[in-house]
This record gives structure tokens, C-alpha cells and sequence, in this order.
């Protein structure tokens, strides 16, 4: 595959980004759990969906996920160019640099904690990622599930702030794996 088709997203990708909120919290309460394992060295192109994201200018960003040394998974996000949704996916450069931030740790869900709303989905949980208790990103908490059974090439958010015991809805994202990364 060609660099330019894999910064492509795919005809899925752009179809369930059309999908009414209702349609998307159908696939949160019936998809699979992706497996932690496959996602490990990917990096993922993604997209908020909604008209805040849009109008904030953070629709458009990218997600990797790597082992850390004790077998932990964990994750970081990457801007990305702000160009059209079936444009390519391009890393926006901070002072010249590509930079991670908003670092989270990829768990299942466990039904005796705070942050159980979709026990079949991954919970990427910013507060365990090290982003230091007075970053925004450190109250963000992510489930993910898979778009098409047994697949984990389409991953389907919803994401949370975490404030208190108070878990505010932000909305939902779009993940498609992209490409490898080394960690």
C-alpha cells in the first residue's frame, strides 16, 4: 500500500462517521471488546464526530498504542492537520517536532469501578497515563469498541470528563488502524 492510500481513511471509516448518535450508541452497547493485544504498535487515524468538535477545531487526530515494559498497554494521542474528513491524515508538527501527549492506559472495563459504563469495551483511562493531576487530559476516560465483529481495524469511542464522581459526556470518535509504530 502506498503512504498516500494508508493516510486514507477507508469507505467505512467515512460511512459510520454519517451515523446518527443514536445509530453510534447501538454500536457501543452491542460491539465487542477490541483485544489490547492487536492494537499494541499501531497507531490509529481518528476522528471526533459532532458539530462541537468540529467548531473547536479538534475533529481531526491520532491515537497509538504501545507495550510498556511490565506488559501494560498504554496509549498517547498526536495532532493532526485539520483538513477535510476524506482528506489524508497528516501529523501536525509542534516546533517543528511530531509530539505525543495525553497519555492513557488501555484496560477492560471492571464493573466494580467508577468507570463501568460499557462493560464489553476497553476503557483508555487518562488519569493512570501520567499525565499529571492538573492536566485537562488526566480527566478523560474512553471506551472503545469494535465496528465489525472478530475486526479491530475499526474502532468505534465514547468519551468522558471525568470531574468528582460526575462522568460528563463529551461524544464519540472514530479510530481506523493506520500504521505501525514503534514505541
Amino acid at each position: 500500500m502506498s503512504d498516500k492510500a494508508r493516510d486514507m481513511p477507508s469507505t467505512e471509516f467515512l460511512s459510520v462517521t454519517s451515523r446518527t448518535p443514536r445509530q453510534l450508541e447501538e454500536f457501543m452497547r452491542h460491539g465487542q471488546m477490541p483485544d489490547a493485544d492487536a492494537l499494541t504498535g499501531w497507531e490509529y487515524r481518528g476522528m471526533n464526530l459532532g458539530v462541537g468538535a468540529r467548531l473547536l477545531g479538534l475533529r481531526k487526530f491520532i491515537k497509538g498504542f504501545c507495550r510498556g515494559g511490565a506488559g501494560e498497554v498504554f496509549g498517547y494521542n498526536v495532532r493532526a492537520r485539520q483538513n477535510g474528513p476524506g482528506e489524508a491524515w497528516f501529523v501536525r508538527l509542534t516546533g517543528g517536532e511530531r509530539r505525543r501527549f495525553g497519555f492513557y492506559r488501555v484496560l477492560p472495563v471492571d464493573p466494580q469501578s467508577r468507570d463501568n459504563a460499557y462493560l464489553n469495551a476497553l476503557l483508555l483511562d487518562y488519569g493512570q497515563g501520567g499525565n499529571g493531576r492538573l492536566a485537562i487530559t488526566a480527566a478523560l476516560r474512553d471506551y472503545v469498541v469494535r465496528v465489525s465483529p472478530g475486526s479491530d481495524d475499526l474502532l468505534l469511542g465514547k468519551a468522558f470528563l471525568a470531574i468528582g464522581g460526575l462522568r460528563l459526556r463529551i461524544g464519540y470518535f472514530l479510530l481506523e488502524r493506520q500504521c505501525q509504530t514503534t514505541c
